[in-house]
């Protein structure tokens, strides 16, 4: 069996390879620089290797629509560790405003997105609403040519560090919870907005709580149509579930874990050579080369213009649940040691609570369950009281 792309793709992986050899890392040998990622971006940009979807005018490559080239590109890079120029906010933004956003909104913030100059942040959870994002409260008056907006968001991913958000709010308070909701864009940086960082139990910040008193963003940052925000919505977490569900991070994890077993001794010698431990490596390695060429298949009928079918809704929860298995083995294979917070400990514990957090970003499991159940299985709905649920 022939699992290759062909000649040309194997050509056009050559030349990927040569562009990462000859930009990254860099010279300065400091490969977590801001600067240097930057840099390495907008080359690959130029060179057409980066932002590929996208219309120069709003600072993309604008190259044909290719899924094997883009493949490529996306296995080339995390092979390398080179940036894939995907800031968490910004890959989620893009998209939305290049289906919805007016012309005005595109060729205001999307070449700065993509540059790195503008940084976005996530304003959709809010406390008491769970996995029911439709439950939000925080609300939005238009006055004037200015909507005022009051409410809180928390889980707020990086929001210390952005310099916006794509927030969700109600508009009309008495509609019904679907309905109602308008999606705005809004400066985070002004007197009404209060970020409050969250300090994880690996003393990381990541989350945030945002506070919304008398903010104010322009009437014209609206996205979509007034109170039609929830279909907005589903665009945006289409694209957050699909970056979740990519094999990236995954296939550089195990990568690390096969490297940790060989490292790390048990009992005298290698922890790879305990029976146990190399089953379980096996076990995960064959998960991860089954959603591999899962997603190959998923991509040639894309290639094809044939239907995917039921695998579109279950990659973002498989992925998520091999991450944690993964994370899960690194825990036993370094035991007691793994709350020596310091050196590559402290990178598996890391890797270890994000995988945590990885089954409720971007959708619970168990929400993702209920759509393969009812949009792939064709099972009805949950109810509860009598109701359906929402």
């Amino acid at each position: 069996m022939e699992l290759g792309f062909g000649p040309e793709y194997d050509s056009f992986r050559e030349e990927v390879r040569a562009f990462i050899k000859a930009h990254w890392p860099p010279a300065d040998g400091n490969p977590k620089s801001r600067e240097n990622e930057r840099a390495f971006v907008i080359a690959a940009t130029e060179a057409g290797y980066m932002h590929r979807s996208i219309p120069k005018r709003f600072g993309g490559s604008e190259q044909e629509p290719d899924i094997i080239k883009a493949e490529i590109i996306r296995e080339e890079l995390t092979k390398a560790r080179a940036p894939a120029g995907r800031i968490p906010g910004n890959g989620l933004v893009v998209p939305t405003l290049l289906e919805w956003g007016t012309e005005e909104q595109k060729e205001r913030f999307i070449a700065p997105t993509l540059r790195g100059d503008i940084l976005w942040a996530q304003g959709f959870s809010e406390p008491n609403a769970g996995s029911d994002l439709a439950a939000l409260r925080t609300k939005a008056e238009l006055v004037g040519d200015k909507w005022i907006i009051n409410g809180q968001k928390i889980w707020t991913t990086h929001a210390h560090k952005a310099t916006h958000m794509f927030c969700l709010v109600r508009t009309e308070p008495d509609a019904p919870k679907h309905q109602g909701i308008s999606y705005l864009l809004v400066d985070i940086r002004q007197p009404g907005v209060t970020v409050r960082p969250l300090i994880q139990m690996t003393r990381q910040l990541e989350f945030n709580e945002v506070f919304f008193d008398n903010a104010e963003t322009p009437a014209d940052m609206l996205v979509g149509e007034r109170g039609k925000g929830w279909n907005v919505t589903r665009s945006t977490l289409k694209h957050e579930r699909s970056g979740i569900a990519t094999m990236t991070w995954s296939l550089s994890m195990f990568r690390d874990l096969v490297k940790l077993a060989k490292e790390v001794e048990r009992d005298g010698k290698p922890a790879i050579q305990n029976p146990r431990i190399r089953e379980e490596l096996a076990a995960i390695q064959g998960e991860l080369m089954s959603l591999t060429y899962s997603t190959y298949r998923a991509t040639s009928h894309d290639v094809h213009d044939r239907d995917i079918g039921r695998f579109q809704t279950m990659p973002k929860i498989y992925m998520t649940e091999l991450a944690g298995r993964i994370a899960k083995l690194a825990r036993d294979i370094v035991e007691n040691d793994f709350v020596d917070f310091g050196g590559e400990k402290l990178k598996w514990i890391e890797r270890f609570m994000i995988s945590l957090s990885m089954s409720i970003a971007g959708g619970t499991s168990n929400i993702q369950r209920n759509i393969i159940a009812e949009r792939s299985l064709g099972l009805p709905r949950d109810h509860h009281g009598g109701k359906a649920a929402a």
